[in-house]
């Protein structure tokens, strides 16, 4: 995430269609260029092989940014049968090699193992801590990195085509922290044979999907007019799973304040119990409104509301 000194005060979120090249930080420095914006983040890292949604904060909606990278994900990949890789990516160099080529039978007959709530062993290439280092710095240098498997959520995995015996395309709907790479690894191994993706794209993060999704090219020929702002999208777009709550204005302008808004009196009984029940067992995390204006993220404990974050819109 980076701030601008001396930057336009946009807020609200675009959705970038990466090329395949630059990293993700690669391409947030360049839409915030473009766009002048004081202050940018990303909603969630790709690979520089791969290509699709990546969500871009602007100004106050960077403090969103953590509940849009916990939004359901959906990518396509393509794997490459017959090679593993350092990176398991078509990046990295060779490390093991096999003959076998599974058949479309063989590929269904697995997908089940890799559904649902499973342990995930990360790519040693990966931006995960060991230490306090990265964990692609220790691989770069050499070193084995020992990563323990982490428990993610594959919602779907579909066998979407089978072009050649060299290649199978999967689409995936998956939880935070799934790695692509490590399934096509892992679905590779379970058929007998070594493989890694040579192709990645994400459709999805959450709302932010590709029908709303702009090119950097494209994104470069609007200017920093009104023509950029017809393709921001509201702040709150990442916080669709948020239950909301009305203010007034005196409650807004407390909360803008910082300071906590009670709902004791006999008239606020009735947004309480609504409240309450929007939050369920969640972690009372709720989106304070004004005017139709998102006025702060706050978390609801007891018959009080108090902010978390501010939003200065």
């Amino acid at each position: 995430m980076g701030r601008r000194k001396g930057g336009r005060p946009i807020h609200g979120w675009l959705v970038i269609d990466k090329p395949a090249g630059p990293s993700s930080t690669q391409v947030l420095g360049r839409v915030r260029r473009l766009t002048g914006a004081e202050k940018a983040g990303h909603g969630g890292t790709l690979d520089p092989i791969a290509t699709g949604v990546l969500p871009i904060a602007l100004g106050e909606a960077t403090k969103t940014v953590a509940y849009a990278m916990d939004g359901t994900k959906i990518y396509r990949f393509r794997a490459r049968w017959g090679e593993e890789r350092a990176t398991d990516d078509c990046a990295g160099v060779v490390t093991a090699v096999s003959d076998h080529r599974p058949t479309e039978a063989a590929l269904r007959a697995v997908l089940g193992r890799f559904t649902g709530e499973i342990d995930q062993i990360p790519p040693q290439f990966s931006a995960l801590k060991i230490d306090g280092e990265r964990a692609y710095d220790l691989a770069r240098a050499g070193e084995v990195v020992d990563l323990e498997p982490r428990r993610v959520r594959i919602d779907r995995l579909t066998l979407v085509e089978r072009p050649d015996d060299d290649h199978a395309e999967f689409e995936v709907v998956c939880g935070k922290g799934t790695y692509m790479r490590s399934l096509a690894r892992d679905v590779a191994r379970a058929v007998g044979t070594v493989g890694h993706v040579d192709q990645l794209r994400r459709l999805a993060v959450g709302r932010f999907t590709l029908d709303r999704a702009i090119s950097l090219d494209d994104l470069a020929a609007l200017g920093q007019g009104a023509a950029l702002d017809d393709h921001l999208l509201p702040l709150e777009t990442a916080l669709d799973d948020i239950p909301a709550l009305a203010l007034t204005a005196a409650e807004a302008q407390r909360m803008r304040q910082g300071q906590p808004v009670a709902l004791l009196r006999r008239q606020d009984l009735g947004r309480l119990e609504e409240l309450t029940a929007a939050c369920g067992d969640g972690d009372g995390i709720v989106l304070a409104m004004a005017e139709g204006r998102p006025v702060a993220l706050a978390v609801l404990d007891g018959a009080e509301v108090r902010p978390v974050r501010v939003l200065n819109l």
